[in-house]
């Protein structure tokens, strides 16, 4: 048998071209399903481990994972707004402490989050360089939307426009720079965060006014001295807030009544989170309570049945792939007639070519069980990156 390794070796060795593409082939169609599930495993450990730390979440009443994929990973479809009472409302009940969250708005393509500042005591965030948001128009950048913008500390950055078309709009808000976080390997890598305050002074909810200036005197005229009205000084609204002018800014209406995406509520013990869940059950009312963990468990059960389904596909496709082999292996013997024919003139039984077909195919489906065990080892610290990209970001 050890010489039959020999030979099949040597033949292999010999036609290296045909062979090593022959390895490459299978080693690529066992490696691509395996490295898949490598990266399912990693978005759905990241997915989970982020539902895990947020017990609860009130948000408007409609799709649940909406308002989880937008409270939680800042997804582009955004959520509902509701009104700020809602986290009074909760504060209120004494069982948990909320945390808002507006996430409407987007600045250069990163999502735009107006947090207090307990929601970064919550997810564990610190500054990496600079310091935390500490009066308005400042912002904090997550680590990856820091690097991407290629922005630091002392650096500005404007906000977008709500929308375009709205000429009764607000203007785009010129914000500090004011730390960048570490990296936390979550959604909040990707986001820039504001104070709520400078969120609703974005909505145009809160403004600042330039003090009145001289009012200019027309030279005489035949219709007599004309001036410029006051009050249209007294509408210029500042686009950047300073330290000169940061005590002319104010904000209209009640607080009570401006918008917030979410509230992540945190119970302060089991009983506390099942009476405050009681409190939305009311089917009428304009927001409701998730358990993120269970959306997020319920969303991964339809992404793994679509893993199911490309299981079923790259199975497929690998046995299509085999078939291919064993056709690449049958035109090979024919072409090796002659040298079979050889080996029969030598003396030897026909047992000993099949034993030396054998001793190939077992050579090659070891060389590509090798490379395959390469390539995986390879791939799987990039894995868990893969999946915060393609899954999370």
């Amino acid at each position: 048998m050890r010489h039959d390794f020999y030979l099949a070796w040597r033949y292999l060795r010999h036609h290296r071209m045909r062979t090593l593409i022959l390895v490459l082939c299978l080693s690529l169609i066992a490696a691509l399903p395996m490295g898949l599930h490598r990266v399912l495993d990693a978005g759905e450990y990241w997915m989970t481990r982020r539902a895990e730390a947020t017990p609860l979440l009130v948000g408007a009443r409609g799709s649940s994972v909406d308002l989880t994929l937008g409270a939680l990973y800042f997804s582009e479809a955004g959520v509902p707004a509701i009104r700020m009472q809602e986290a009074d409302r909760i504060a209120a009940t004494g069982w948990a402490d909320p945390l808002p969250i507006y996430a409407r708005y987007r600045v250069q393509g990163r999502p735009l989050i107006g947090v207090t500042l307990d929601y970064f005591d919550f997810r564990g965030l610190v500054p990496a360089q600079g310091e935390l948001p500490a009066i308005l128009g400042d912002c904090i950048l997550g680590a990856d939307a820091a690097e991407r913008l290629g922005l630091g500390p002392g650096d500005t950055l404007a906000s977008s426009s709500g929308n375009a078309f709205d000429l009764a709009g607000t203007y785009p808000l010129k914000l500090h720079v004011s730390g960048v976080l570490a990296k936390a390997h979550s959604p909040d890598d990707h986001a820039v965060f504001v104070d709520l305050q400078t969120a609703w002074v974005i909505e145009g909810l809160g403004h600042g006014h330039a003090e009145t200036q001289a009012a200019p005197t027309q030279p005489d005229s035949p219709f007599g001295a004309a001036t410029v009205g006051r009050a249209d000084a007294e509408l210029l609204t500042y686009t950047e807030i300073t330290p000169e002018n940061l005590g002319s800014f104010h904000f209209h209406g009640d607080p009570a009544t401006y918008p917030i995406s979410a509230v992540i509520a945190l119970p302060h013990d089991a009983r506390s989170a099942t009476l405050l869940r009681g409190r939305y059950l009311d089917d009428k009312s304009a927001t409701e309570i998730v358990r993120p963990l269970d959306v997020t468990r319920g969303l991964l059960q339809n992404i793994f049945r679509v893993g199911a389904l490309f299981d079923g596909i790259l199975l497929l496709v690998g046995g299509i792939a085999f078939l291919l082999v064993a056709l690449v292996f049958a035109l090979s013997l024919r072409l090796r007639q002659r040298e079979i024919e050889t080996i029969y003139l030598l003396g030897c039984a026909r047992l000993a070519v099949l034993r030396l077909l054998l001793a190939e195919i077992l050579l090659i489906a070891l060389f590509a069980g090798a490379v395959c065990t390469a390539v995986l080892a390879a791939a799987a610290p990039h894995a868990s990156n893969l999946a915060r990209h393609f899954i999370l970001s």
